[in-house]
């Protein structure tokens, strides 16, 4: 692997294999938890965005692979009165093992990752979430057995958010099939989605849910868009992924969420709420094993 993980061109397949094995394994011996790989090290959280699932996923990996997590407010830092991202870069490379960031713009976090001397992981900006669609991808592998080009997901709704966008960059990293449905004026970014024959786009979402294996959704109305919320909820209100959508769907098709997740909006109750369909809780707990993977690796 690189040094840093800032999207998942930081990562090759073999990188991703070796981040599951990983994973499974802290999974199946999290109760004995022999491996300590950050055993004496301290790993810097800095948090510019709230957060429930990322802080306490890092944290708790942190402490069970042995380190110590400290938790940053960014606003409560000198770099949210104005110090420079490679200042802070270079002071807390002197202090830290490893910096873990949850901000806004992704041009910081990759400042920050050129400007340190320790790896950098990006924990979410407003343009790529890699840690959440690792948790994602291992999800699949577990219900599927394998993620490659015999899977078809779809995401419903911004189709330029940072999980579409990452969800884009697993595509084409595993040959998944992704189909993103949603209106035109949020398609994907042609940059990310290019000629790659596996990711297309789809305007009509019971055309895109044919066939699917996993439907995915997220909140329609991201920290950082509240201004533009009327719009978004007028714009993605045929996109929501309900019960009709499976009607069209392979028979055992999987809903993901990266959650919170609002009910009514982006998804029916009876979605989100169905032991059958809904496999969000494994998703999230996933997350907690795929970070202390990358983490072990990058900051051993």
């Amino acid at each position: 692997m690189k040094k840093d993980l800032l999207t998942l061109r930081d990562i090759t397949r073999d990188d991703l294999e070796t981040i599951f094995d990983l994973a499974r394994k802290f999974k199946r011996d999290r109760a004995t938890c022999p491996d300590k790989p950050l055993a004496g090290k301290s790993i810097g959280l800095i948090f510019a965005k709230s957060s429930t699932r990322t802080r306490v996923s890092f944290e708790v990996g942190v402490g069970e692979l042995g380190g110590r997590a400290l938790y940053l407010d960014q606003s409560k830092m000198q770099m949210g009165r104005g110090e420079t991202v490679s200042d802070t870069a270079q002071v807390l490379s002197r202090f830290l093992q490893g910096i873990v960031i949850r901000t806004f713009a992704h041009r910081d976090v990759e400042e920050l990752a050129q400007c340190a001397s320790i790896p950098v992981i990006n924990a979410l900006t407003d343009e790529y979430h890699p840690c959440q669609i690792l948790a994602d991808m291992l999800t699949i592998c577990e219900y599927s057995g394998r993620c490659d080009s015999s899977v078809k997901t779809v995401f419903y709704g911004d189709g330029r958010s940072n999980i579409a966008n990452s969800l884009i960059l697993a595509a084409r990293l595993t040959g998944m099939e992704l189909v993103i449905s949603s209106p035109a004026e949020e398609a994907p970014r042609t940059d990310l989605a290019g000629n790659a024959p596996n990711v297309r786009w789809e305007a009509d979402p019971v055309a895109a849910a044919r066939d699917a294996d996993y439907f995915y959704t997220d909140v329609w109305v991201s920290m950082g868009f509240e201004e533009e919320r009327e719009r978004r909820m007028r714009i993605f209100r045929p996109y929501q992924v309900n019960e009709k959508l499976f009607t069209v769907a392979k028979k055992n098709a999987k809903f993901l969420h990266c959650l919170p997740a609002h009910r009514g909006e982006e998804v029916s109750a009876g979605v989100m709420d169905d032991p059958a369909r809904s496999i969000v809780f494994d998703e999230a707990e996933n997350r907690l094993h795929v970070q202390k993977a990358v983490m072990s690796l990058l900051m051993r």
